[in-house]
C-alpha cells in the first residue's frame, strides 16, 4: 500500500451533521487504508453557527428536524436519537474542543469527536455549550480532561476553527454545481450570501493533482479518488474481529461492523445501546463514562 508521494486527505465536516455521522462507516475504512500512507485533516465548517437566527418554536424545530435525521439515516443506515430534546444551538463549542482535542493526539482527538457526534445521535442533546461539552467528555480514554478545558478556550484554537470557517466558505469551483444520483450530491451550499463545502466533503491531495468527492458517496468512489490522485495506490483493509475494532474504537454502529468485520455479529462483551434505526455497541470501559449509562 504504497503512493509515488505525498497524499494528503482534508475532510470537511461539523460533529453534529447527520450526513457525516452516517459517513463515518466509509471514512473509519478509509483512515485505516490509508495510516501511515496520507496525512488526514479535519476542517470544522460550523453547520449551525452563531449568528444564525433563533427558531421562533424550538421544540417544532426540533420535531422536524427529527424527521430530518431519520430520512437521512434511510440512506445511510446510521443509528439515530428515539427523540431529538433540540436543534443544535451553536456548532462552535463542539468543534473548539474537536480542534483542542487533536493536540493530545490523533486516537485521542478521534474519541472526543465521536463522543460529541454522539450526543446529538445518541442522547438526542446536542453538546452545543461549554459545560455540555466538557460533560460529554469526561472519561474519554487517554483525555487530559484539565488540558481540554483549558484549550479549548484558547485564542490559539478559536483562531485555528475560524480559519476552518473560512475554509469550508472557500469552495472549490468544482463544487459550485454537482450533479448526482441521491439526496445528497454535494454541491456547494449558499450560505448567508456566500458558498461553502457540502457536510461531509473529502478533499484527496496527491501527485496527480487533487480530486474532491463531496456529499453522499458510495466507498468506491473516495477509493478511486485517492488512486486517481496518487497513481498505483492500493487500499485495502484485512476484516478484523468485531472485539479487535471494539477495543479500537470503543464505539460501533452496526454499518461499522459490516462494513469493517464483514459480519453484523456483536463484539463479545459489548454493551449495547438502542436506538431509532439500530443499535451501537459499546466497550465496558466506554459505556462507564458515556453519557448513555445516565439514562
Amino acid at each position: 500500500m504504497t503512493a509515488d508521494g505525498p497524499l494528503t486527505v482534508v475532510e470537511f465536516t461539523d460533529p453534529a451533521c447527520p450526513w457525516a455521522w452516517g459517513s463515518e462507516p466509509k471514512f473509519r475504512w478509509l483512515r485505516a487504508a490509508l495510516d501511515g500512507v496520507a496525512a488526514w485533516r479535519r476542517v470544522y465548517g460550523i453547520l449551525f453557527d452563531d449568528d444564525d437566527d433563533p427558531a421562533p418554536d424550538p421544540d417544532a424545530e426540533a420535531a422536524w428536524y427529527h424527521r430530518y435525521i431519520a430520512g437521512i439515516a434511510a440512506h445511510t443506515g446510521a443509528p439515530y436519537a428515539s427523540r431529538l430534546r433540540w436543534v443544535a444551538r451553536s456548532s462552535w463549542p463542539s468543534s473548539l474542543a474537536a480542534k483542542a482535542a487533536e493536540a493530545q493526539g490523533a486516537q485521542t482527538a478521534a474519541f472526543v469527536l465521536r463522543r460529541l457526534r454522539e450526543t446529538t445521535f445518541l442522547l438526542g442533546a446536542p453538546a452545543d455549550d461549554v459545560e455540555g461539552v466538557l460533560d460529554a467528555v469526561t472519561g474519554v480514554p487517554g483525555l487530559d480532561h484539565a488540558r481540554l478545558v483549558r484549550d479549548l478556550v484558547s485564542d490559539d484554537v478559536r483562531s485555528a476553527v475560524r480559519r476552518d470557517w473560512t475554509e469550508t466558505r472557500e469552495p472549490y469551483p468544482e463544487v459550485l454545481t454537482v450533479e448526482g444520483a441521491g439526496p445528497h450530491p454535494g454541491a456547494a451550499k449558499e450560505v448567508g450570501g456566500r458558498y461553502r463545502f457540502a457536510l461531509p466533503t473529502l478533499v484527496f491531495t496527491g501527485p496527480a493533482g487533487r480530486a474532491v468527492v463531496p456529499g453522499w458517496r458510495e466507498l468506491g468512489e473516495y477509493v478511486e479518488a485517492a488512486a486517481r490522485v496518487a497513481p498505483g495506490l492500493c487500499l485495502e483493509v484485512p476484516p478484523r474481529t468485531p472485539e479487535e475494532l471494539l477495543e479500537r474504537h470503543r464505539s460501533l454502529t452496526g454499518p461499522e461492523l459490516i462494513l469493517l468485520a464483514g459480519s453484523a455479529a456483536p463484539p463479545r462483551g459489548a454493551v449495547r445501546f438502542d436506538g431509532a434505526g439500530g443499535p451501537v455497541w459499546l466497550h465496558p470501559v466506554e459505556a462507564a463514562t458515556h453519557p448513555v449509562s445516565r439514562l
